[in-house]
């Protein structure tokens, strides 16, 4: 059964750009209303314009910094003033950091441990009472195929888009008999600025994919009448995560390791 997202609300983490940025355009144009959250103030008003005058639907703007403490009560609290309900949450804000881990910046990776796990669960935890009682949207948390083995060179993101894939699987499982749909939405590479961030496409495995084929694989599932707990974006994304799965691990290491090898 197709959701329907008319006269609901959703709140999307990271939506200046990439995913985020696709999931307000494909929501907008089914008539959800947005609450935009990034850094960006900028991006966040030139795409509410466009989508308010495509869509005619209410845009709500909020620059934030979303690797804070409390950030989810600061949401909500700030969602409450406005008299804004939350019916979907997309927590797509999240980025990633490639080196030996004796290499990395501590600072860097405790603000993607930060972003990445502690503000997507505050996030989640915030919002998830609202949510069941509505129980007419969704919550999606975007982790990656990353999440499937450990990944050398890039061991603190690909453990965070584990975190976020067992997280996510076990709230799916205790909202079952609610009305939300709980999706982990598990991309391969996108193209998006996550590379630019990253500093480096070699970590790129296998034919990147574009948001708005991430995004259709998405609500595919929310559409569906059991809405799975996961899902891979791509056939070749999705068989390398079920390969992941039942090699011996090591091996997968090793394969894991020399995949994001410049």
């Amino acid at each position: 059964m197709t959701m329907t997202y008319s006269g609901t609300t959703a709140l999307i983490t990271g939506a200046s750009s990439g995913l985020g940025a696709e999931f307000a355009s494909r929501l907008a144009a089914r008539g959800s209303n947005l609450v935009l959250v990034a850094r960006r103030a900028d991006r966040l008003e030139e795409l509410a314009r466009k989508l308010r005058a495509e869509n005619g639907v209410a845009v709500t703007v909020l620059p934030m910094d979303l690797g804070r403490a409390g950030v989810g009560k600061e949401l909500v609290d700030e969602m409450a003033k406005r008299g804004i309900t939350v019916d979907t949450l997309i927590n797509n804000a999240g980025f990633g950091t490639r080196a030996p881990l004796v290499e990395e910046d501590p600072e860097v990776i405790a603000s993607e441990i930060a972003l990445n796990v502690a503000a997507l669960v505050d996030i989640t935890r915030a919002f998830m009472p609202g949510m069941l009682s509505s129980g007419k949207g969704a919550l999606v948390n975007v982790a990656s195929t990353a999440a499937f083995q450990p990944i050398p060179g890039m061991a603190v993101y690909g453990a965070t888009k584990a975190f976020v894939l067992s997280f996510t699987e076990a709230v799916a499982h205790e909202a079952k008999s609610s009305g939300l749909r709980v999706l982990a939405l598990c991309p391969g590479a996108t193209r998006t600025e996550f590379f630019d961030v990253l500093g480096s496409e070699s970590a790129a495995v296998g034919r990147m994919q574009t948001s708005a084929q991430v995004v259709e694989t998405a609500l595919k599932a929310l559409d569906r009448p059991g809405t799975p707990a996961s899902v891979v974006s791509g056939w070749a994304n999705r068989i390398a995560a079920g390969l992941a799965q039942r090699l011996p691990r090591a091996l997968v290491v090793g394969i894991a390791a020399r995949a994001v090898q410049e």
